[in-house]
């Protein structure tokens, strides 16, 4: 039992050290093919308590940033939640091993699982799908088919092929016994391969020039919105800078920050004077994020459209809260536990997708913790021709998070077939071609721009045009094989 442990647990390393910032996605299916082989045929309660080490072995690591500035009060909790709720999968993983084709059920248990954690709890926590791995894997085009689902789908049904062609070679030989597991392990790769052609990267809605201006923070933190001035100001100073570079005009539109005026302009004459200097300067609509404040005194975090001649003509709030940090849900709970939760904001949450209109650019935009949300990020993508992703990832410091947050925003350009500007306070800001290649990208916590000719796209993807659909109907699949295989143990327990 302690080695089948340490195996699971070491399958939940591999996953983890499959994703970026390393481009080491092959990793992913090994680990998945070590899991399979150790909750292969076992009782429920096993394939519970070695996934949860795998899980473990995943999120520990992976959720790391959560904790760079609170401690382990919202760093290990939230992984070992996560951890459970793969157990969960785990478990019903092991019960559909008495299957025939048993690769094929896990992997949609597994798919199954994943929907669970993209909505439960305090509305769901996506941000460990195995899709958001393979950003450099051969699994990518995937997502143009079927979105984040499907990738999970493949790379698991390729380890658990394995694990099952590995065991089926060594303890039964006969070619059509190999057959299946066979089928299990090549046909995802065959499909991803397969899938390439319908990644498209041509500007068939034609081009604009982009400016992504990251204006860097005076200090890493949960203090710094304390210095909301200074980070308006770098953002102010950074584009007017680019203003002097490249002369006014010479971009379409330009792309700042998550909380790059923290200030209210509305309230705040100065601040409005700042940002409308800024558009002026560089002569091109600028997308703003600000924090607003409603007649009920309570903060939306908000993307604010600045025209150079008319100042804010439309503005995207924010709809996907970030749990204990916009919001915090059970505050008087959990601050029987830390004072930290106070930190947490009151903010009020958007109720529908915006596409700011610049110049030839429809422009969908997904504030930085939305981007790990299927939904909110397909609407929108509807009617855009340019993704954006403002985001603000200063309170994280160094770790691997905005990495991590990157290579969803890979995931997302080949899902939606959409370019992505990928704005950030202080790094790390890029752009992100259709086929989920990036271009550009800057360094964290330094002062940068970034300026660059993209294509628009108005094709709609096949994932577009089929929606959460797939992930549906996979659900129901897992659960229906779940059932049959509950079925199918009763009745051998039974004639035992």
């Amino acid at each position: 039992m302690l080695l089948r442990v340490v195996l699971a647990t070491a399958a939940g390393l591999l996953i983890y050290f499959s994703g970026p910032p390393r481009t080491l996605w092959w990793l992913a299916p090994i680990g998945f093919a070590i899991l399979g082989a150790v909750i292969y045929g076992r009782r429920a309660r096993d394939g519970f308590g070695y996934t949860l080490c795998a899980g473990l072995g995943f999120t520990v690591p992976l959720l790391a940033w959560t904790g760079e500035f609170v401690g382990v009060v919202a760093w290990l909790p939230l992984a070992l939640l996560e951890a459970a709720l793969m157990g969960l999968a785990g478990a019903g993983i092991a019960v559909v091993s008495v299957l025939p084709a048993w690769p094929v059920w896990a992997a949609l248990v597994w798919v199954t699982g994943e929907y669970l954690r993209s909505i439960f709890p305090f509305g769901g926590f996506p941000w460990a799908r195995i899709a958001f791995t393979q950003p450099d894997g051969i699994y990518l085009p995937l997502a143009s088919v079927a979105g984040t689902p499907l990738i999970g789908l493949a790379v698991t049904m390729t380890g658990f092929g394995l694990a099952m062609l590995v065991r089926t070679s060594i303890l039964d030989r006969r070619p059509r016994r190999i057959v299946a597991p066979a089928l299990a392990f090549v046909l995802p790769v065959v499909a991803a391969f397969g899938a390439l052609p319908l990644v498209g990267t041509d500007a068939n809605d034609g081009e604009v020039t982009v400016a992504v201006i990251q204006g860097n923070v005076p200090r890493a933190g949960l203090d710094f919105n304390a210095q909301r001035r200074a980070v308006l100001d770098n953002h102010v100073a950074r584009t007017e800078q680019l203003a002097r570079d490249i002369g006014p005009g010479k971009v379409d539109l330009v792309i700042w920050p998550e909380n790059s005026s923290d200030i209210d302009p509305y309230r705040n004459p100065d601040a409005w004077a700042r940002i409308d200097d800024a558009a002026k300067a560089i002569d091109a609509p600028i997308a703003v994020g600000s924090v607003l404040l409603g007649d009920d005194g309570l903060p939306r975090n908000t993307m604010l459209l600045w025209d150079p001649q008319r100042g804010p003509i439309e503005q995207y709030t924010k709809r996907q809260l970030q749990p204990f940090g916009e919001t915090m849900p059970m505050r008087s709970f959990f601050r029987i536990f830390t004072s930290a939760v106070d930190r947490a904001g009151q903010f009020v949450p958007g109720d529908k997708a915006t596409v700011f209109a610049m110049g030839d650019a429809r422009v969908g935009l997904a504030t930085c913790y939305e981007v790990a949300f299927d939904g909110v990020v397909r609407e929108s993508a509807e009617g855009a021709n340019l993704l954006a992703v403002p985001t603000n990832n200063a309170t994280f410091g160094y770790t691997e998070m905005t990495y991590q947050q990157l290579a969803m925003d890979r995931v997302r350009a080949v899902e939606h077939g959409r370019a992505v500007a990928v704005a950030a306070t202080s790094g790390v800001s890029a752009f992100v071609r259709p086929d989920g290649s990036v271009s550009q990208s800057t360094g964290m916590f330094t002062p940068a721009a970034l300026v660059e000719t993209v294509p628009l796209r108005s094709t709609t993807t096949l994932s577009d045009q089929l929606g959460p659909a797939p992930e549906w109907i996979m659900v129901f699949a897992g659960l229906a094989a779940l059932g049959v295989a509950i079925v199918v143990r009763r009745r051998a327990r039974a004639s035992n």
